[in-house]
């Protein structure tokens, strides 16, 4: 079992992708966006506020990262919120996953929103979301005039039910 996890890890050692990274100005005290573990599969991004910033329950703001990315063509940047923010202080992020274009050279920037009943204070270096990058698969649209027929059809949110039942079955009434 050794070997094969070994032999996992070559594997996705082997696709590892070069993203270029550069610090916006004044940002030179934060670190790099980096992987918290070996086998983590975001990188930690942090806050690049000046001193303090904070997000009063219910709001949103916009919290810069100190650091922009040459993403290549052919990927994606997902940025994520990280789990622990989620359950202790209720910070989400609106749009998560956020993607960040392969053509985009902006600061990387965070949507976070303060879910919770306190509020939220963002220091500099503070981690606030995580970052994956990810492959596109890019699509070629074909116009035809009918789709093929399936399990489902038509059937929208909430559709598949709850239980392992799906939400419009009904229960068949046993006859005694």
């Amino acid at each position: 079992m050794a070997a094969r996890a070994r032999g996992t890890r070559s594997r996705a050692t082997a696709r590892a992708v070069r993203v270029r990274v550069s610090r916006v100005a004044g940002a030179d005290d934060l670190p790099l966006p980096r992987y918290a573990t070996r086998d983590a599969a975001g990188l930690d991004l942090v806050a690049a506020v000046d001193g303090e910033q904070v997000v009063p329950p219910g709001a949103r703001a916009l919290v810069p990262t100190g650091v922009r990315l040459a993403i290549p063509r052919g990927f994606e940047g997902q940025v994520r919120p990280r789990s622990g923010l989620a359950l202790r202080q209720g910070i989400l992020l609106p749009n998560a996953p956020g993607t960040i274009d392969a053509d985009y050279r902006g600061e990387l920037s965070v949507i976070v929103w303060n879910t919770g009943s306190e509020p939220f204070v963002v220091k500099r270096g503070d981690r606030i979301a995580q970052l994956v990058i990810a492959p596109v698969a890019r699509a070629t649209l074909e116009l035809v005039s009918g789709l093929d027929e399936t399990e489902r059809g038509a059937g929208g949110f909430g559709h598949t039910g709850v239980g392992g039942r799906p939400s419009g079955a009904r229960r068949k009434r046993s006859r005694s």
